[in-house]
């Protein structure tokens, strides 16, 4: 291996590692010069929650997301033959899982499977960096870009081998560009990589991607950090948060979107994160889940928002909702989702199951 890779990829291990430590450097309180909080305690339960039974759901989990991925032919790398199929959204959330057990690309258990799930990304980015399974319609658009930039910072923060080292690195940043530049006036992103209107839900999945791009040592303006901040603060309606600022109902999901975006953006203390722990709460997890996007999309962020909070939100909500996937796990995995699909339900259930591990660094302590 040539010095000078040598060096760029112990550097972004060493990123990846002391995000991972520090639940992300970058973005934090800690690098935007702030005091630790004051007030409630960021202590959080950690491996002990996950039980024998967690476990074994986990693996099953997995082995179900494995079981399904496409190894042949033009979808190589793709899953689903339902909702969403072969979108690069739930690519993106199933390498995001496989990322969470510990594999990384091309080492432990599933990192075939982790490889697979890059070269079917990279194929679908276009030259202005815009990922979207276009041969199957584009179908999740801005969600998908965002899930599947996320995965890509993610994946290159760890490190991959030479063959995919410089594609990655130049689709990925084309990538970041896209976000950035495609950011409205308002602050947020909507559906088209144009500047156009904004909704929270899309917001959400960019400002993540950004927050893993900066983590593995990628340059995103702090400008455009901070006007995310603003259009996420006025999103909040009092309680919880709105789908856009012109108004729409304050729900579960967006609320627990709002929330993870702040965090995924450094912001971990104010009135907007109480009020939206304390709505996020109400919907605490009784044993069943509701069928559709909104469900697991709402639960994947919820479940993070409460990592973050850490306490007894954290360890309340994810026992909650750990015995209520481990009650309606089918016998091949997965979880049923008619809305986007089954494998999207599965990566979302096992990204939740394995967060205490701490692997995956925007999904780790802030």
């Amino acid at each position: 291996m040539p010095s000078d890779r040598r060096g760029r990829l112990e550097r972004r291990r060493f990123l990846h590692v002391v995000a991972a430590s520090l639940g992300g450097m970058t973005w934090s309180r800690v690098a935007a010069g702030q005091d630790a909080p004051t007030g409630r305690v960021r202590e959080r339960a950690g491996l002990e929650l996950i039980t024998p039974a967690t476990k074994t759901a986990i693996e099953r989990g997995l082995n179900f997301l494995n079981q399904r991925q496409i190894t042949r032919g033009n979808l190589r790398g793709a899953f689903g033959s339902n909702g969403y199929a072969a979108g690069v959204a739930v690519c993106g959330l199933a390498g995001l899982a496989f990322l969470t057990s510990g594999s990384a690309p091309g080492r432990g258990k599933y990192g075939q499977a982790i490889d697979r799930c890059l070269d079917y990304l990279l194929a679908n980015t276009d030259e202005n960096g815009y990922i979207s399974a276009q041969a199957q319609g584009g179908q999740d658009r801005m969600y998908g870009h965002g899930f599947a930039t996320l995965f890509l910072a993610e994946a290159y923060g760890m490190g991959v081998h030479a063959d995919r080292e410089e594609a990655l690195g130049k689709k990925l940043r084309a990538a970041v560009r896209l976000i950035v530049n495609t950011q409205n006036d308002q602050g947020g992103w909507r559906y088209q990589p144009v500047k156009s209107d904004a909704d929270l839900s899309i917001t959400i999945c960019q400002i993540m991607a950004l927050r893993a791009a900066r983590d593995a040592g990628l340059d995103v303006p702090e400008a455009t950090r901070n006007k995310c901040i603003d259009y996420v603060k006025r999103s909040h309606t009092g309680d919880g948060f709105q789908y856009t600022l012109g108004g729409g109902r304050t729900t579960f999901a967006l609320t627990a979107a709002g929330v993870a975006a702040l965090n995924s953006a450094g912001i971990y203390d104010g009135k907007e994160i109480e009020n939206g722990l304390k709505y996020i709460m109400k919907h605490k997890p009784n044993g069943t889940l509701e069928a559709g996007f909104s469900s697991f999309y709402g639960q994947y962020y919820a479940a993070q928002a409460m990592w973050h909070a850490g306490g007894d939100y954290w360890t309340q909500w994810y026992t909650a909702l750990r015995d209520t996937l481990l009650r309606t796990q089918r016998n091949n995995g997965s979880w049923p989702d008619p809305g986007v699909g089954d494998e999207f339900g599965a990566a979302v259930g096992c990204i939740i199951l394995q967060l205490p591990y701490n692997y995956v660094p925007v999904f780790s302590e802030g």
